[in-house]
């Protein structure tokens, strides 16, 4: 059976922007972690930021921004899910696949699963991706 708390941890100045604290406890599973696709667009009446539908749910629980190409990070990325054996991290059919101590899983849209342990480096995208993060248990 899974015991403590289930906590993201930021390792980059990014990662700690995008949490809002340097690190997160993750309370509902699956815990779902994407790119920020909304965005600003010009129209006849000036500057207008994209807005979700008010009645729509948002599609993760963590929303990082990536601004320049090429892109890291996927829309639906990754999410971090439980079981009575233990966690997982579940590539979401990411493009660049998601890196866990030094493995990659998924890329390409393939997606892939992979046990999480408590101390694991998670990097989100590519190596280049500013998006690192310590999942920790305790």
């Amino acid at each position: 059976m899974v015991h403590g708390r289930a906590l993201i941890v930021a390792l980059t100045p990014e990662s700690r922007a995008a949490l809002g604290a340097p690190e997160r406890e993750m309370t509902k599973f699956p815990y779902r972690v994407g790119r920020e696709s909304r965005g600003t667009q010009r129209t006849s009446q000036g500057v207008v930021s994209e807005r979700r539908d008010p009645g729509s749910r948002p599609s993760n629980d963590l929303y990082l921004l990536e601004h320049d190409e090429p892109l890291n990070v996927s829309r639906e990325h990754f999410e971090i899910d439980r079981s009575d054996t233990g966690y997982v991290l579940v590539d979401r059919a990411s493009t660049c696949g998601t890196i866990v101590e030094g493995q990659t899983v998924g890329g390409e849209t393939r997606g892939g699963t992979l046990s999480l342990h408590d101390g694991d480096v998670i990097i989100v995208g590519t190596s280049r991706s500013p998006y690192v993060f310590k999942f920790r248990v305790g």
